[in-house]
C-alpha cells in the first residue's frame, strides 16, 4: 500500500468516526445545556463559589463573570510557577521567571497553550496537574459556555436573559470535559501513553553526556489537551514525542478528540434553536473547508520536488516516520482550523506553501470547526455577515434565524472580525521594525518573517501552535504574546456577548417568501465564500511576504 493511498485511508476513517459520534455528542451537549436539574457535584460547586445557578444573566452579566473567573485563572496560575521552586513534586526545577510565568499563565487560561519553555525541563507534576491540566478542563468550558450564551441569544425572544455562566461552566465540565477526558485517557494509556508521577531518569550514554527522561500524568493530560482543543503539550515535542502519542492509531485517536466537540456542538446549536438544519447548514460549511484545506495540504507534501523526497513518499522533514506525510498533514491542518495548536510533526519543516495554509488556517478565524465553543460563534458571527451581504444583494432587510441584522449587530459582528487581523499585523509589523526581536528568528529572509507573523497568527487566534525556530522566550516576545492572547480572546467575547443580548431582546420576525434559507445548500456556499473572502484576504500582503514567496521560489 502506498504512503498516499495509506493516508486516504486513514482520512476516510477518521471521518467515519467523526460521523456515528456526531448526533449522540451533539444531542448530548444539547440536554446539558438545557437541563433544570443540578447535580450533586455541581450544587458543591455552586455553594463553593457562592454562585445561583437559576439566576439568570444579562449580557453584561454573564461577562463580567467570564471576565472575573478568567482574571482568578490567571493569578492562580501566575502564583503557582512562581512558587514552584518549595512546592512538593517539583522535580527538582526552580520557580519559573515572573514574564515567562505571566506569559504562561495568560496562554493556558485563554485556551491558547502557547509554550515559550520546555515541558519537560521546567514544569514539575504539580504545576502540570494542578495548573496546566486544570485550566485545559477550565478555559475549554469558557469557551462552550460563550457559544451557548450566544445560540441562546438566537432562541430566545424579546428577554434581555442569556442563562447563567456559573452553571454553564460547571456543567460543561462536569457532564461533558471531565467523563469524556477520562475515558479518552484510558484509551491514550491502552496505546502506551506515560501516566504516573515517577522523577527523572538518566538514560543511556549519548554524545555529550547521558539524556534525562521524567515521567508524568502525560495521558490525562494529553486527553483534555486535545478534547477541549488546547494543545499545551507535557513535553517539548508535543505530540510527536513518543510518550504522548506512541502509534498510529493513538495518533488518528488524537486527531478524532480534536475534531469531536467543534463539530458535535453544531448539532446543539441546530437543537436547541430548533431547527437542526440550521447545524447541518453550519456544519457543511465548516467540513467543506477543512476537507479542502486537507487535501491541499496533503498535495502540498506529497507533490514537494526533489528525487529525495519523491524516493520518501514526500516532505519527510520535520515529521515523524511512524505516522508518515498522509497523517502528519491531517493532523496540521486539524490542529490550526482548531485553536489546539498541538503538533505531531513541525511546521516550520512543512513546505513553503504546507507552512502557510497552516497559517491561513488559524487567520479564518480557526472556524471550521474551530475551537470548543469559539468555533462555534466564530462561525455564527461570519453567518451574521453572509446574510447581511445577501440581504445587499436582493434590497433586503436581512434576518438569520428569525432576528433581523441591523446597524447595531453588523458594528458588532464588524468589530469582531477587525480584532484577530489587526493585532496580528501590528504586533507583527513592530517586531520586524524594531531592532532587536528579529534576532530571535532561527533562519532568515521569508522564512524567518513566517516566524514572527505565524506566533502572533498564533497568538492572538488563540491557537499555541508555533514555527518552531523563534526564540520567544525574551521579554519582548513574551510580553506581546500575552498581550496578543489576552485581547485576542477577550475582546471578541465581548462583542459575542453583546451581539447575544441584542439577539435575544428582538420579537422573531416571520418567515416570508423573501426570506433566505439560511439551511439549504445555497446558504452554505456563501458563507464559505464570506469566510474566505472576508477573513482569508485580509492576510493576503502578509502571506504573500511570507510563505507564498518561499513557496514560489522553492
Amino acid at each position: 500500500m502506498g504512503p498516499v493511498l495509506a493516508g486516504v485511508l486513514q482520512l476516510l476513517a477518521l471521518v467515519a468516526a467523526l460521523a456515528l459520534a456526531y448526533v449522540p455528542a451533539g444531542t448530548y451537549m444539547a440536554r446539558v445545556y438545557s437541563s433544570k436539574r443540578h447535580l450533586r457535584v455541581e450544587r458543591w460547586a455552586y455553594r463553593a463559589i457562592g454562585a445561583d445557578p437559576d439566576t439568570q444573566m444579562t449580557w453584561t452579566a454573564y461577562l463580567r463573570g467570564v471576565l472575573a473567573f478568567s482574571v482568578v485563572g490567571v493569578l492562580f496560575l501566575y502564583l503557582l510557577m512562581r512558587l514552584q521552586g518549595v512546592l512538593p513534586g517539583s522535580l527538582g526545577f526552580a520557580s519559573v521567571g515572573p514574564a515567562q510565568s505571566f506569559n504562561t499563565a495568560v496562554s493556558f487560561v485563554t485556551n491558547t497553550n502557547w509554550q515559550s519553555y520546555y515541558g519537560e525541563q521546567t514544569m514539575g507534576h504539580v504545576v502540570q496537574t494542578a495548573g496546566l491540566a486544570v485550566q485545559n478542563f477550565l478555559s475549554a468550558a469558557v469557551g462552550m459556555a460563550v457559544a451557548v450564551a450566544l445560540v441562546r441569544g438566537f432562541a430566545c425572544s424579546r428577554t434581555g436573559d442569556l442563562g447563567n455562566f456559573w452553571a454553564d461552566l460547571v456543567r460543561g465540565t462536569v457532564r461533558i470535559l471531565v467523563p469524556a477526558a477520562a475515558i479518552a485517557a484510558v484509551v491514550l494509556v491502552a496505546c502506551g501513553v506515560l501516566q504516573n508521577f515517577s522523577g527523572i531518569h538518566e538514560v543511556g550514554q549519548f554524545t555529550g553526556g547521558p539524556q534525562q527522561w521524567n515521567g508524568g500524568a502525560v495521558a490525562s493530560q494529553e486527553a483534555i489537551k486535545e478534547l477541549g482543543t488546547n494543545g499545551g503539550g507535557y513535553f517539548n515535542a508535543n505530540s510527536a514525542h513518543p510518550f504522548e502519542n506512541p502509534t498510529p492509531f493513538s495518533n488518528l485517536f488524537e486527531i478524532f478528540l480534536i475534531l469531536l466537540i467543534p463539530f458535535s456542538l453544531t448539532r446543539t446549536f441546530g437543537v436547541l434553536v430548533g431547527n437542526v438544519r440550521q447545524g447541518h447548514a453550519i456544519l457543511a460549511t465548516m467540513f467543506t473547508i477543512w476537507l479542502g484545506f486537507v487535501a491541499l495540504m496533503m498535495w502540498t507534501e506529497f507533490a514537494h520536488h526533489g528525487p529525495a523526497l519523491q524516493a520518501a513518499g514526500g516532505a519527510m522533514e520535520g515529521k515523524e516516520v511512524r505516522f508518515g506525510v498522509g497523517p502528519s498533514s491531517v493532523f496540521a491542518v486539524s490542529t490550526t482550523l482548531t485553536s489546539t495548536g498541538a503538533v505531531d510533526s513541525f511546521h516550520s519543516s512543512l513546505t513553503g506553501l504546507g507552512g502557510g495554509l497552516t497559517m491561513l488556517s488559524m487567520m479564518l478565524g480557526e472556524i471550521a470547526p474551530g475551537g470548543t465553543g469559539s468555533g462555534l460563534y466564530g462561525m455564527l458571527i461570519l453567518a451574521v455577515i453572509a446574510v447581511f451581504v445577501a440581504g445587499l444583494m436582493v434590497g433586503r432587510t436581512p434576518e438569520y434565524l428569525g432576528k433581523k441584522i441591523g446597524a447595531r449587530e453588523m458594528k458588532l459582528a464588524a468589530c469582531y472580525i477587525l480584532i484577530t487581523p489587526a493585532l496580528v499585523l501590528i504586533l507583527t509589523a513592530a517586531s520586524v521594525a524594531l531592532p532587536t526581536p528579529p534576532h530571535s528568528t532561527l533562519n532568515p529572509g521569508a522564512h524567518g518573517f513566517s516566524e514572527i507573523l505565524y506566533a502572533f497568527t498564533s497568538a492572538a487566534n488563540n491557537n499555541g501552535s508555533a514555527f518552531a525556530g523563534l526564540n520567544a522566550n525574551t521579554d519582548w516576545f513574551n510580553t506581546t504574546t500575552a498581550l496578543a492572547m489576552l485581547l485576542g480572546r477577550f475582546l471578541p467575547m465581548v462583542f459575542v456577548l453583546a451581539l447575544a443580548g441584542s439577539l435575544a431582546g428582538q420579537r422573531p420576525v416571520p418567515v416570508t417568501a423573501g426570506t433566505l434559507r439560511t439551511e439549504k445548500p445555497l446558504f452554505t456556499g456563501l458563507l464559505v465564500g464570506a469566510v474566505l473572502i472576508v477573513t482569508g484576504l485580509t492576510y493576503f500582503p502578509a502571506l504573500a511576504l511570507g510563505p507564498l514567496a518561499e513557496g514560489l521560489a522553492s
